[in-house]
């Protein structure tokens, strides 16, 4: 993807059962969280596993889902979504993520609309 594209060990990963575990809910709806767009995960390290900075107080990040529609809809996929989120965007001044977790969604949705 891109240069600035961050290091994959560089991102806390949670697997499926440490999902379960950190959202106090049974596979199944984690699952459909993920099937919907709440969340976005990678195989990438060999397991399923999605950044544990998508969780935020035992639930997904609520302004996360929006932003994943936006970036699957411009055709990216879950690991360059992944990418994108973690990567320093010069637009924000920041990651994608850290400025999501800042409350700043509709920045970041503004970005990502002109990635398409």
């Amino acid at each position: 993807m891109s240069e600035t594209a961050p290091e994959p060990t560089a991102i806390e990963w949670l697997t499926m059962p440490h999902l379960v575990e950190r959202l106090g809910e049974p596979l199944g709806r984690v699952r459909r969280m993920i099937s919907e767009q709440y969340l976005v995960g990678s195989s990438r390290n060999g397991v399923f596993a999605v950044p544990a900075q998508f969780i935020v107080d035992g639930h997904p990040l609520s302004s996360l889902r929006g932003t994943i529609i936006v970036l699957t809809d411009a055709g990216f996929t879950d690991d360059e979504v992944i990418d994108w989120l973690f990567s320093e965007e010069e637009e924000l001044g920041r990651t994608p993520i850290a400025a999501l977790l800042d409350g700043h969604k509709s920045a970041v949705r503004r970005v990502a609309r002109t990635l398409a």
